[in-house]
């Protein structure tokens, strides 16, 4: 029982970044319509980021927050010099999707050729130990829950209760009808990509914070949980991104803990498969427009 538990809250833990990332991931493809692969790169990107700053004398959480900053502005610049002049030559979904993961493999490699080979770690970043209920957690995972959900609380609220939520949702749901309705349905596709590039660089260095030692294939890794989280939600679905990177953290915690750790990656490809066998559209998958583009 008591391996029960500490599978849970380390999952818990573990989800937490996982729905950190899958979020940014589920709202960039829901609003832009383009499954952006290099995701992953920038995830490790941001670490390899956080790393440096670390070694410059930087506190941890700082790094992040200057990481997350940084790898938003990445995203835009990623999205206006490279994802918005194929589409406008009429590259189609599928022909983006190839630019995406051949963009990932340049800046994973950029990243060998100035950081190498080799793995690096944040050192101890852990802190002290909380048992609660039979829950062990660090306050380092602890504050990455507290952040994730005050993040996604953000985003809810953003979504919800603003103008430009209403407008990001209107330009997701039909981008014609949105921009015929007056929405700059550009400038919305631009803070989408801001919002999600923050969310990958923050899940990035929260990743390496909470991972022993890690390398350049941290990111490209990772996305495996972040693209299975977002289809047990409902591709282009953020709540749903939330409710599966739970999930998912949690069930290849429990997973890893009775049987191997070695075999996590399998898992989550596992229940990949399995929820587009059962459920192809997601847990709250409602057919959106974004789903419909995909589908077809």
């Amino acid at each position: 029982m008591n391996v029960f538990i500490e599978a849970v809250g380390f999952g818990i833990a573990a989800g937490a970044v996982v729905a950190l990332g899958a979020v940014g991931f589920t709202v960039q493809f829901g609003i832009s319509n383009v499954l952006n692969i290099t995701y992953g790169a920038l995830m490790t990107l941001a670490a390899y980021l956080g790393y440096a700053l670390l070694g410059l004398g930087v506190g941890v959480w700082a790094a992040l927050t200057i990481a997350a900053i940084g790898i938003a502005v990445a995203s835009v610049l990623f999205n206006r010099l490279l994802i918005a002049p194929l589409r406008r030559r009429g590259t189609g979904f599928v022909g983006v999707v190839i630019v995406t993961v051949a963009a990932g493999i340049i800046i994973q490699y950029c990243i060998v050729a100035i950081a190498g080979p080799d793995t690096v770690s944040y050192g101890q970043q852990a802190g002290s130990t909380i048992r609660v209920a039979g829950f062990v957690l660090t306050t380092t995972q602890l504050i990455v829950i507290a952040l994730t959900v005050v993040l996604m609380f953000a985003l809810h609220l953003l979504l919800t209760r603003t103008q430009l939520g209403r407008a990001m949702r209107a330009t997701s749901a039909n981008p014609v009808v949105a921009r015929s309705c007056g929405i700059r349905t550009e400038r919305i596709i631009d803070v989408t990509w801001l919002i999600s590039g923050a969310l990958c660089g923050a899940a990035g260095v929260a990743l390496a914070i909470t991972t022993v030692t890690f390398d350049f294939t941290i990111g490209p890794t990772f996305l495996i949980y972040m693209i299975a989280a977002a289809v047990l939600g409902g591709i282009g679905q953020p709540y749903g991104a939330m409710l599966g990177g739970l999930v998912v953290g949690v069930g290849t915690q429990l997973a890893a803990a009775y049987s191997s750790p070695a075999y996590q990656d399998v898992y989550a490809f596992g229940l990949l498969i399995l929820m587009l066998l059962i459920r192809p559209r997601g847990l709250l998958a409602a057919g959106t427009a974004s789903a419909r583009r995909l589908a077809g």
